[in-house]
């Protein structure tokens, strides 16, 4: 069964019911979900856990989900530290984006698909990982 990496933002939308991209992210899962399975990271599950008090709040929201933990490999550390220094190079003057790069990152190392609606840098720099979007 493949694993499918799912991005914060999807988190995010299906913990919100009025949430734009509910319903885009659920049905989306729905159609996926009797051949896959799905993950997140510690850097997923940080991000996440931004807006709750408690972490058995956020515990309870992945339990629901089923999403399973994945701990990020050394190479995807090590990869995600090569692409930020491209980042870099290229005049890339935001320094929020090392979260995105660990994940871009993971997929791309454990060779999940990645579910998203951030498109930007992980097409530019994780070209190989096959993204799972809305279309716009």
């Amino acid at each position: 069964m493949a694993t499918i990496l799912i991005d914060t933002c999807v988190v995010t939308d299906l913990a919100d019911l009025e949430s734009d991209w509910f319903e885009w992210s659920v049905s989306t899962l729905e159609q996926l979900n009797s051949l896959h399975s799905f993950a997140i990271n510690p850097i997923i599950y940080a991000e996440y856990s931004v807006g709750f008090a408690t972490i058995e709040e956020v515990e309870a929201l992945f339990k629901h989900l089923g999403f399973a933990m994945k701990p990020l490999p050394k190479e995807a550390l090590f990869l995600a530290g090569k692409v930020f220094l491209q980042y870099k190079k290229r005049k890339g003057t935001k320094y929020n984006v090392l979260p995105d790069f660990l994940i871009g990152a993971h997929a791309a190392v454990s060779g999940f698909r990645l579910m998203t609606r951030d498109k930007g840098r992980f097409s530019s720099y994780y070209p190989h990982v096959e993204l799972i979007m809305p279309e716009y």
